[in-house]
């Protein structure tokens, strides 16, 4: 076990390139089931989940090579009936990525229970509805045992807009007989990262980043390569985390059409960001005064699916919104134990009132002073890295395997930003 030594206080500064897409690199491990040819992924996250979701892929006969730590090239030239580790499938969320390229490849899967962060009950459900309505057969007791003779064709409305959702459902759909339209199908960059590369590998995919998709299905598909994007959760993430230092970065080859949202919402909190190109850069010596709305009143700040504001960004809102002058209202509405963590940050000295599991106002500024903390999930551990380098004195973050799973080279990007931050070994408690 390890830990992070931080001492806060100091801005960070430089330049800073983002790693690709977590959420998009795990649907693209799982697309690789579809193809019995090579499928090179590259600008592939160097991080835990990837690793796992790697593992699993190998534990089901797939031939994974890694090339370099962010080249992967997969072969699943012949799948086996998988008897998944439930210890090893908990441990990530994506896990049930597998289960319509299994549907779509072998008909069969039997998948334990998916893990990932605790931040609330995540439904599933949505998943078996829109395979149910492809011809699958569904049942569920310790174990979602799901089977069908063929896929086909279907109109189906997702009962809502799930992420993961929407990607089991259209790689069921690309090798499905007949035509699938996926109504009120989420439109992520990382939905559309998966789209685009399932059409590199010929897929007949219409409407892509808009909620009506329009799936053609075909016999096979191909092997090939793709590259992920960049992800834009965590360049909001290295830019939230200079703007709470008063720093000063720019952040490479940043995708900026995929944080209009984003931008919108930092501007209100009073932080300015600036695009040239693929570039997106924080001004130093910014004033960090909340932006009342009309009348004066107190701003809210809420997540919804893309494009609104997305929910993997709240947590290290939060944090910005101590060190900012004013006072805004943050709405949660997905996931009722994600604000749980801000106790850690009234124990650093915030002024945060916990409203509901849903609601917390923040008032700000307000000095924070360095804390032993644990990292409950990925996102509230990026936050609580973000509080303990713009706290006063020493910080140590315990369990930051979760940060790990999220960030790739967390420590070594911050300490290139000027942050005093190390990773030892945990100490005994």
């Amino acid at each position: 076990m390890e830990e992070l030594v931080i001492d806060g206080g100091h801005p960070l500064r430089g330049t800073m390139t983002p790693s690709g897409n977590k959420n998009a690199a795990l649907p693209a491990l799982a697309a690789c089931l579809l193809t019995d040819e090579p499928v090179v992924l590259r600008n592939m996250p160097d991080i835990q989940d990837v690793s796992t979701m790697a593992q699993l892929l190998t534990d089901i006969g797939v031939g994974v090579e890694r090339i370099d730590p962010n080249t992967w090239r997969l072969h699943a030239h012949q799948v086996r009936r998988p008897e998944f580790d439930r210890e090893r499938f908990r441990r990530i969320r994506g896990s049930i990525l597998l289960a319509g390229p299994m549907l779509a490849r072998v008909g069969r899967i039997e998948l334990p229970p998916p893990g990932g962060d605790v931040i609330g009950r995540r439904r599933v459900d949505t998943h078996f509805l829109a395979f149910q309505e492809l011809g699958v057969e569904v049942e569920a007791n310790d174990v979602f045992a799901l089977h069908v003779q063929r896929l086909r064709g279907a109109d189906i409305l997702l009962d809502e807009a799930s992420v993961t959702g929407t990607e089991n459902a259209i790689m069921a759909a690309v090798l499905a007989e007949g035509t699938t339209l996926i109504r009120n199908a989420a439109a992520e960059p990382h939905v559309q990262d998966l789209c685009h590369m399932l059409n590199r590998l010929g897929a007949q995919i219409e409407g892509i980043g808009s909620n009506l998709l329009v799936i053609h299905g075909v016999d096979r598909l191909h092997g090939g390569e793709f590259c992920i994007g960049p992800d834009y959760m965590e360049v909001g993430s290295y830019l939230a985390l200079a703007a709470m230092t008063r720093g000063e970065i720019t952040v490479k080859d940043a995708a900026p059409q995929h944080l209009r949202m984003v931008r919108y919402v930092f501007e209100r909190l009073g932080v300015r960001l600036e695009v040239a190109g693929d570039d997106v850069h924080l001004p130093a010596d910014q004033e960090l005064v909340v932006v009342p709305d009309l009348g004066g009143a107190i701003p809210k700040v809420a997540d919804a699916p893309w494009p609104a504001f997305p929910a993997d960004l709240m947590s290290v809102s939060i944090v910005l919104a101590t060190q900012l002058d004013g006072m805004v209202l943050f709405h949660e509405k997905m996931f009722e134990s994600r604000l749980y963590f801000v106790d850690k940050l009234i124990f650093m000295g915030a002024r945060i009132v916990l409203c509901d599991p849903h609601r917390c106002v923040v008032h700000g500024p307000s000095p924070l002073y360095g804390d032993v903390l644990v990292s409950p999930d990925i996102r509230a551990g990026m936050a609580l890295l973000g509080a303990a380098l713009c706290a006063q004195g020493q910080s140590v973050i315990r369990n930051v395997d979760q940060i790990d799973r999220g960030y790739a080279q967390v420590d070594d990007k911050l300490r290139a930003l000027g942050a005093r931050i190390e990773r030892v070994p945990q100490c005994p408690a």
